[in-house]
């Protein structure tokens, strides 16, 4: 099934993902995750983006992030781009690419699927047995979620806030949300809307969605279109 157009629509969540090329690892040590999130952190204030949620792997990026301008995403993984790999490449001695192509990404429904997927995000580290606890991996946003770090990269979404009337209440909040494991279905789905640039939400955010960017959101239907009854009417005169 092919990607649809990538969208970049102004107050619209998107969960993004960037994975190194053919899989090898784009962070080799603390000093290249650090200058990542500064980078990062650079770019959001620059093109108007706020970064709600992330992770960095040591193949891959995951960011949850609403842009306030047209195109503010784009313009921050331009931006990235260009920034982080020429410090890896000077740093290493190295040449060449460091991506595997450009960024994916999917529209999110806040209302239905915004905390699931900072839960989706944060929880990568256990999944990919890179940490015996969440709290325990640094480069993500997990403690500052569960109140236990300062990250000045984050700016928080109103369904975050909306969890408690202070940060304690909040991360206690926060926490109850990984009590229980994920669907295995539910993490299909998110990670199949990545891969094809999929809206992620139901049926009436795709109808608003497809009304702001005034085009196609859903895949088309697998399969030959049906012969209007004139056509087939002809087809059986004719032979």
């Amino acid at each position: 099934m092919p990607r649809l157009p990538r969208l970049n629509l102004r107050d619209i969540p998107q969960h993004i993902v960037q994975v190194g090329h053919n899989n090898l690892p784009c962070f080799f040590d603390e000093e290249d995750y650090q200058y990542y999130l500064i980078s990062l952190r650079n770019a959001a204030d620059q093109y108007s983006v706020d970064v709600h949620a992330y992770v960095l792997l040591p193949n891959m990026v995951q960011i949850i992030a609403t842009p306030r301008i047209p195109d503010g995403i784009s313009s921050v993984m331009q931006s990235l781009g260009r920034r982080y790999v020429q410090f890896v490449n000077h740093r290493y001695k190295r040449s060449g690419t460091l991506w595997r192509g450009r960024y994916k990404s999917s529209l999110i429904d806040s209302e239905g699927y915004l905390l699931t997927c900072y839960r989706y995000v944060e929880l990568r580290p256990l999944y990919l047995g890179l940490a015996d606890s969440l709290a325990s991996y640094p480069w993500s946003s997990f403690n500052y979620h569960v109140n236990t770090k300062h990250d000045n990269l984050i700016c928080d979404h109103h369904l975050y806030l909306a969890l408690g009337e202070n940060a304690q209440e909040r991360a206690q909040a926060y926490r109850k949300l990984f009590r229980y494991s994920f669907d295995r279905r539910l993490l299909d789905y998110i990670a199949e809307t990545i891969k094809l640039g999929q809206v992620l939400g139901g049926d009436a955010f795709k109808d608003k969605i497809e009304q702001i960017a005034n085009q196609r959101v859903r895949p088309l239907r697998r399969g030959r279109p049906k012969k209007s009854k004139k056509i087939e009417k002809e087809s059986v005169e004719t032979h």
